[in-house]
């Protein structure tokens, strides 16, 4: 039980990664609050992680959403000791086609969201607390048509860095998570068409020095041990958990 009584923020916590990260950390004694989009979704999700977890409607690229959540959780709880970033899409296109739509869809979610969750929520947390980013590979390999994607994903991981900075005098550490390919259902909502996307995972498996794609389990494993006091003197770090990817 290494979150036994802490209160657990996961941004997209529905599905993929969120909602596996969500389970576990629920299984380790926190009380998980959920948030994501589509009410529907999000609620049938908190009832699937169990007692204790509860569902809250909230785009992270929306302030007024971000003002809310956190009004609410103050309201309710309190505090926040772990915070999971982990709320983000993921589009690939080539340079030529980008759109300043597509360029600020992307940028809101993944850079701009990021930085004011993280502004809302650390006056609700103490000495102890945990925040953690969910970075990308992408962010650190220059792949075709992931130009904006992989910019937004470097610009996450700058905020481990510096948000640390900023913390690390008030006891919150603040560190980044990297994956590489994971079979969520994101690879579904890329641009990849459906009847291509088993040649995609099989593509993204054989260039990975593991030759295959990762869980949502093992990246919630990761995120247990930036979320507990296994890691109390790691921040900062963008951990990579990415079959050797950007390591090999």
């Amino acid at each position: 039980m290494k979150l036994e009584n802490k209160i657990a923020v996961i941004t997209g916590g529905n599905s993929g990664i969120g909602l596996a990260t969500a389970k576990l950390f629920h299984k380790e004694g926190a009380k998980v609050i959920i948030t994501g989009r589509r009410k529907e979704v999000v609620e049938s999700a908190a009832k699937e992680i169990g007692e204790n977890a509860i569902g809250m409607t909230s785009d992270t690229a929306n302030l007024v959403d971000i003002d809310e959540l956190y009004a609410a959780i103050k309201d309710r709880y309190g505090r926040i000791d772990i915070l999971f970033l982990n709320a983000g899409i993921a589009k690939f296109e080539p340079m030529e086609i980008v759109t300043e739509e597509r360029f600020d869809e992307l940028s809101n979610t993944n850079f701009k969201g990021l930085f004011f969750n993280v502004q809302r929520a650390a006056p609700l947390m103490d000495e102890g607390g945990s925040i953690i980013i969910t970075t990308s590979a992408a962010g650190q390999i220059g792949s075709p048509n992931m130009s904006v994607y992989g910019a937004t994903k470097a610009a996450a991981r700058s905020l481990a860095r510096t948000l640390s900075g900023d913390l690390l005098p008030k006891g919150i550490r603040v560190n980044g998570i990297s994956p590489g390919p994971i079979d969520t259902p994101i690879m579904e909502k890329v641009g990849i068409p459906s009847e291509a996307l088993s040649a995609a995972k099989a593509g993204f498996a054989a260039e990975n020095p593991m030759k295959r794609i990762g869980s949502a389990d093992e990246i919630a494993k990761a995120a247990l041990f930036l979320a507990s006091d296994d890691s109390s003197y790691i921040a900062g770090v963008d951990l990579a958990v990415d079959g050797g990817l950007t390591q090999l």
